[in-house]
């Protein structure tokens, strides 16, 4: 089968999502690693090898089994009321009490006869009007049959989970407002993007998605690295990444005014300072153990120290010679190793910053907590003319201000401020209607189109723009203004 085909087998140490009704999980498959979902434990040995999308039950021991997909067996019209303004809810209309389910439970009995037996045992169940019976037993469903549904992971389930489980670790950014960006960015196959964004990768892999594998995206990260930890859950393939750069938002200016060079790394040096500090602070406690335990025996009996005692203490002497032996090595070898990482970090900090020279992108996404106005103006000095450009932003008062800016400063053109307004609905016979749970905000896009700027112009309004604002390292952050 194709990777990503319509039958793609779950594979061992593949990125999958676990699904429940309208919940997701991301995991990683490995055997014999207890997973908890929705109060729920298993594991995922028995998955592996079947077609994602397959529906598994959670057996006894928490072993998974493919779904038979089961007729449904009440086919006789059900006795119903026509209303339910008789039933009082004082919990004495179920029979079987919280002790005769255990029973149940532990007889091996499937959900799917516990709910049986408990719609039996209900006084009121009969009373109550179809639709009230559809929910009562879709709710004890939910509760007494574990069903769990494992889905490839892709942007639209990825940005519906984080919006669902965390969106504060992606600045609210609902997935109508991320399926925007990507039109607005006009991104697709082939393209050299620059993305920066604080979403935990979400925005980065959603843009990798699109591009399938070609082209290049440099992502300009804040702060000592890249946080690609939602990037991760897509399961990428592995040349997806060799067109992937990094570049640090505090190098920006220096490349911009070409003083940039690869010597001081952002976090290099402190690094280094803290893992010396630490291994410094060790050894130095180990040492005062090993000497204290080797002074210790002798002042309490000084008289009459035991051939065997002395002897204990001259192993403890090789052996301490020995592990500073090894010691020394580990720490040659890691020094060796951090030169080596350091290089490697050196080469492709100085790719990075020639891909951006070139000032050749063919487009800019912004989704970040930080202002938006100091990032836009340095960062679309990388991008070609006539490209589209979009920034994200979780309240519109930073971007307006961004607006006004870009209109003065000139070299967009068709600029939008836009909020796109999402509404769910349940689609039902004789009950569509919204949900009652409707997102609040998704957050707000500005976008537009770079065109060249006349010279004369650009120097001018440019360099004092840059004097107006803050500099990069101190770009301070959107504070959570209250809603």
């Amino acid at each position: 089968a194709m990777e990503g085909g319509p039958s793609a087998r779950i594979r061992e140490g593949d990125c999958a999502v676990l699904k429940r009704d309208e919940v997701f999980k991301a995991v990683s498959v490995l055997r014999r690693r207890k997973i908890i979902f929705e109060k729920q434990w298993f594991y995922l040995d028995n998955a592996i090898g079947h077609i994602y999308g397959t529906t598994f039950e959670v057996t006894s021991g928490g072993n998974l089994q493919p779904k038979q997909e089961v007729e449904e067996t009440t086919t006789e019209t059900k006795e119903a009321g026509t209303d339910n303004r008789n039933i009082v809810d004082d919990g004495k209309s179920q029979k079987l009490t919280h002790d005769d389910i255990k029973a149940l439970k532990d007889k091996g009995i499937k959900g799917q006869e516990i709910v049986q037996q408990l719609i039996e045992n209900s006084t009121t169940f009969r009373d109550k009007t179809e639709f009230a019976q559809d929910k009562y037993i879709k709710k004890k469903k939910k509760k007494y049959e574990a069903v769990i549904t494992i889905v490839k992971p892709s942007t639209r389930i990825l940005s519906t989970m984080y919006y669902a489980r965390e969106p504060g670790k992606i600045n609210h950014l609902r997935y109508d407002t991320l399926a925007q960006m990507l039109t607005l960015g006009n991104i697709h196959a082939g393209n050299k993007m620059i993305v920066m964004e604080t979403c935990a990768g979400l925005v980065l892999g959603a843009v990798m998605e699109r591009m399938g594998g070609y082209g290049s995206i440099i992502q300009m990260y804040p702060g000592g690295g890249p946080v690609r930890a939602a990037t991760s859950c897509f399961g990428f393939p592995k040349p997806f990444f060799d067109n992937l750069h990094e570049f640090p938002l505090s190098k920006v200016q220096s490349l911009l005014s070409g003083t940039f060079s690869t010597e001081t790394l952002p976090a290099d040096p402190e690094e280094n300072a803290l893992v010396e500090e630490e291994s410094n602070g060790l050894s130095e406690e180990k040492q005062t153990c090993l000497q204290e335990t080797e002074e210790e025996p002798a002042p309490e009996a000084p008289m009459e120290i035991n051939p065997t005692e002395e002897q204990d203490t001259m192993d403890i002497n090789a052996e301490d010679v020995e592990f500073k032996e090894n010691k020394d090595k580990e720490n040659k070898e890691n020094v060796r190793e951090k030169q080596i990482k350091q290089w490697e970090r050196r080469k492709k900090l100085k790719e990075a910053a020639a891909l951006l020279r070139e000032k050749n992108a063919d487009g800019l996404i912004v989704a970040s907590k930080f202002h938006p106005t100091p990032l836009l103006l340095s960062l679309l000095e990388f991008v070609a003319p006539s490209r589209p450009f979009v920034v994200y932003c979780q309240y519109k008062e930073p971007l307006l201000e961004c607006y006004t800016k870009l209109r003065e400063r000139g070299g967009v053109i068709n600029l939008k401020l836009s909020e796109t307004w999402l509404r769910n609905y349940q689609v039902l016979p004789d009950r569509s209607h919204p949900k009652l749970t409707m997102s609040g905000g998704g957050g707000y896009l500005l976008s537009g189109i770079t065109v060249v700027l006349e010279k004369g112009k650009s120097d001018s309004s440019n360099s004092e723009a840059l004097k107006m604002e803050e500099p990069s390292s101190k770009r301070c952050k959107l504070q959570d203004l209250p809603c």
